[in-house]
């Protein structure tokens, strides 16, 4: 245990910082590891005679390589291989082996497996040498010729071809079955409207590149260390594609440089790198560029049409969403984009449709708030639309749908505090001075808009255990294979533990990022707080009941004919609660019973049959004021006020932080963000930072974050449920509702550039 604890550097908060109970707003533990260069990202561990690895990326969209030519990189002094499909060590064959635990049905992406051209930038060989410069360059010399064929990139250009998608993948759930009869409904309602929505390509761009080190220990071992949302979701891949028993892989992920979906699952890289060091039986590193980033998963491109109808007192009597997506034409990468419509607000007719098309594409993958990000947007922008159509207050409109139980399916929600969002989020950024026309107001040369809209994301738990020792000096240790991937997991983590035990901060460690800890789910969909977080403080519970007994056996023990409800841990100790006097320390509990330590260990599984009788979800209501120069279609988000319902927030400082950083994403995605692409080239062309936007200080203004009380115990133990994705959802379309009402135009495709606001 100690030696996984060096090994990680495991964080641990300031000596003084004190007790802390869930609520609190908390430093980082790992903060000062990460302001002063101390946290060790997958690219910088170092390892004796490390080699060093670059991708060559090919050329061409679809087709086959016709012949590789390695011999001019070969003669570069350093290069010791050049692997190629041609002479790579062993692959498994079957697309099972390269299933990873979260992959879509279909067949995933075998790199370097054999010679067919699959994407724009597919990995086609890989240039190992003894110093990074060698194998850059040599990567520059390999000749490579292909065989070509047609492409097809546009999602415009092939609606017609879509198919409906296979359901095998994890968290996705089709449209349910249409309720009532919506098209009817919709065809002879009084009022109504219809809008047809586009979503471009978005890509992930995180700090950290991709990048893998494997370590071959002398007796053959693999340590990875990987930018990875799952150290045991890479160790499973490893393993099951190169036939490697797992006792012989070692995944870690101590630090991650953000991720966001792009981690999910073992990107190429970590292939490449296991494939050298096996061939050559060395320590290898490979780091992707900014450019091969492009060159994987990514927001796919959606289009969308919304139909709504409703009467003139603004009661919806019928709700239809389609939508249409792009996948890969190896498998059907899926997400929940229209189900949120059927969800949101009261109506009695609802039909909801989702399809793709397969594109030669790499398979998108996801990315903050999967579906929600786009879907909820396509809703929400009709709904204001809607509103203009009636003439009524974009809020009172939501108010007046407002959904007490799930419209599809008439389950309850196991908490819902919507309505409170509504109503503080409105008087905090004072809603109620909105004028409800547009382009009514106005400041020197800039038309000012004020926006809003509803957000929502699934609020999920799932299976993990986690192990907990109390060691003889007063240090608590908790372990689980967690990621945290700057979200703050290490610091919530130690929170839950450090309130369960009533101990200081700085005495509890807690450790993840490592393949052979307590099995974790992999980090996404905002559920680990609910996930791990509810094993902590389960293994925390027993650990106290453990300590509880020993205390009842010391001599003139106060806790001798006491119960466990009579007694709190507290300061470091056991106390009675009626006489708090009648206490003693954790550290002269364990000299007592003559132990080193005392360990503990639970696994925590969701109570499904009590959480399949409620509709589990965050909310959030996002209102936004822009600026818009007409002369010049710039917009500015000046002020935005979020306010969000997601059970109990366990680190308020954190969770701010999360929200801040979703709102400035969906600021982003509204926008700046937009991956172009040449279709005659099948290829994305702006592939870098200098071209790809995101949004930077000078795009961002006020944000101001609120949490609504709310406390939710059918979906965890703790009450929370979860605020990584929460903060994006919504944000978009309350800038493009801002945008109408600043100008009177409605923009219906993201990102809104100049040239589109400006547009008659």
């Amino acid at each position: 245990m100690t030696d996984l604890i060096d090994a990680l550097r495991t964080p641990v908060a300031d000596e003084g910082t004190g007790p802390v109970t869930i609520g609190m707003a908390v430093s980082r533990v790992d903060g000062r590891d990460k302001v002063t260069g101390q946290a060790r990202y997958a690219a910088e561990h170092p390892a004796e005679g490390l080699l060093y690895g670059v991708v060559v990326s090919g050329t061409v969209t679809k087709g086959r390589i016709a012949s590789i030519d390695p011999a001019s990189a070969l003669a570069v002094p350093g290069v010791v291989e050049v692997i190629t499909h041609e002479n790579r060590p062993r692959l498994r064959s079957f697309d099972l082996f390269y299933k990873d635990m979260t992959a879509p049905g279909g067949s995933p992406f075998r790199p370097l497996y054999d010679d067919k051209i699959h994407s724009s930038g597919q990995p086609v060989a890989l240039v190992v040498a003894e110093t990074f410069e060698a194998a850059r360059y040599a990567a520059s010399l390999v000749r490579v010729a292909y065989e070509v064929e047609q492409h097809e990139t546009s999602l415009v250009e092939h609606m017609e071809r879509s198919h409906k998608p296979s359901r095998l993948k994890a968290g996705y759930t089709p449209p349910p079955e249409p309720k009532g009869f919506a098209d009817e409904m919709w065809d002879k309602a009084v009022v109504r409207m219809e809008g047809e929505y586009y979503s471009g390509v978005e890509h992930h761009n995180p700090l950290e590149m991709f990048a893998s080190t494997v370590v071959r220990g002398d007796d053959g071992h693999l340590t990875i260390y990987d930018k990875t949302q799952s150290s045991q979701n890479s160790r499973w891949y490893v393993s099951h594609v190169f036939g490697l028993s797992k006792d012989k892989v070692t995944v870690r992920n101590p630090y991650v440089g953000g991720a966001f979906g792009s981690g999910l699952r073992p990107q190429y890289q970590l292939a490449l790198a296991v494939m050298a060091a096996l061939k050559l039986e060395r320590s290898v590193r490979v780091v992707l560029t900014r450019q091969q980033m492009f060159s994987f998963g990514h927001r796919p491109e959606t289009i969308q049409r919304v139909r709504l109808a409703a009467r003139p007192d603004g009661t919806l009597t019928s709700i239809i969403h389609e939508a249409l997506a792009e996948t890969s034409r190896n498998e059907d990468y899926v997400e929940v984009v229209v189900n949120w419509s059927g969800q949101l607000y009261a109506c009695e007719h609802i039909r909801l449709g989702y399809e793709l098309v397969a594109l030669d594409r790499f398979s998108p993958m996801d990315m903050r708030a999967p579906g929600a990000a786009h879907g909820v947007h396509a809703l929400e922008v009709a709904m204001d639309e809607l509103s203009y159509e009636l003439k009524m207050d974009p809020l009172a409109l939501r108010l007046h749908n407002y959904a007490d139980i799930d419209p599809t399916d008439g389950l309850p929600y196991s908490t819902k505090e919507l309505r409170a969002c509504y109503q503080q989020g409105a008087a905090r950024f004072g809603w109620a001075k909105r004028p409800l026309e547009a382009r009514s107001m106005r400041e020197g040369h800039e038309l000012i808009g004020w926006g809003m809209a509803t957000g929502m994301w699934d609020a999920m738990q799932m299976f993990a255990r986690a192990s907990a020792v109390l060691h003889a000096d007063g240090n608590l240790v908790v372990s689980s294979a967690a990621t945290d991937i700057g979200t703050g997991t290490y610091t919530a983590m130690c929170i839950i533990a450090a309130d369960a035990m009533g101990m200081p901060l700085e005495r509890v460690r807690f450790q993840l990022g490592d393949s052979t800890l307590p099995v974790a789910p992999i980090e996404g969909g905002s559920s680990h707080v609910a996930t791990v977080g509810s094993a902590v403080q389960g293994v925390c519970e027993k650990l106290k009941k453990s300590l509880f007994k020993l205390a009842r056996k010391m001599p003139d023990s106060p806790f001798a004919r006491a119960g466990f409800e009579d007694a709190e841990f507290a300061g470091g100790g056991l106390r009675l609660i009626a006489q708090p006097a009648h206490a003693v320390s954790l550290q002269a509990i364990l000299a007592f019973d003559g132990a080193a330590r005392i360990e503990e260990k639970y696994m925590m599984l969701p109570n499904m049959l009590k959480q399949q009788k409620y509709l589990r979800a965050t909310h959030s209501a996002v209102f936004v004021e822009v600026r818009v120069d007409e002369a010049f279609g710039t917009v500015r988000v000046t002020r935005v006020v979020s306010a969000i319902a997601a059970g109990r927030i366990i680190n308020a400082k954190a969770a701010r932080s999360q929200i801040v950083g979703g709102v400035v994403w969906g600021i982003g995605q509204a926008l700046h963000e937009e991956t172009q692409s040449d279709d005659r080239l099948g290829r994305f062309m702006n592939h870098n930072l200098g071209e790809y936007h995101v949004s930077v200080n000078a795009d961002i203004h006020d944000i101001d974050v609120l949490f609504v009380e709310e406390d939710d115990r059918i979906v965890s133990r703790l009450g929370a449920k979860g605020v990584g994705e929460i903060g994006q959802v919504g944000v978009a379309a309350a800038v493009c509702n801002a945008i109408f009402h600043a100008t009177g135009r409605r923009v219906r495709s993201t990102p809104m550039t100049p040239d589109k606001v400006m547009a008659p």
